[in-house]
């Protein structure tokens, strides 16, 4: 059952991707070009993904639990350099590419050559992240990428 609800709201999500013309790169470059046709879809897109999202995390926050009974814990929101740094490289990437991962999932169905490098890359930083930890840790040192990486990889 758990894998039927996950595959309809991937399916609901990367729909609302798709009609909100999220997964088209010129749009979302066309909202981050402040100073040139800059087009307020995303803002739209984003004030309606908060507004289905807040009843359900008020909701969640208030039972402690999920619909199906399952317990909840709240991530932690310490902000530290590596969520900065995380975050700022994130930013660079989306905005040159005007990609970010759910998108770039969507349009691995396109079958067009730029998704396929960009989801590439995402899993080739990902295991690049997971081989830096686990050396990092072995070592007891901590490299730039390990320190990247590490909280991520551990919760």
């Amino acid at each position: 059952m758990s894998a039927l609800l996950g595959l309809l709201s991937g399916l609901l999500f990367g729909a609302g991707l798709l009609l909100s013309g999220m997964t088209n790169p010129a749009n979302v470059l066309a909202f981050l070009d402040i100073a040139g046709h800059w087009q307020p879809a995303l803002a739209f897109t984003m004030a309606a993904a908060v507004a289905v999202a807040a009843p359900a995390y008020a909701l969640i926050r208030l039972r402690g639990r999920a619909l199906r009974g399952q317990p909840v814990a709240a991530p932690p929101t310490r902000i530290d350099a590596p969520l900065l740094l995380g975050s700022g490289i994130f930013g660079v990437g989306w905005g040159l590419s005007g990609v970010c991962p759910g998108p770039g999932i969507v349009l691995l169905a396109s079958g067009a050559p730029q998704a396929f490098a960009f989801v590439g890359a995402v899993v080739i930083g990902t295991i690049i992240g997971n081989i830096t930890t686990r050396h990092a840790d072995s070592a007891g040192t901590l490299s730039a990428p390990a320190y990247l990486f590490r909280r991520k990889l551990r919760k």
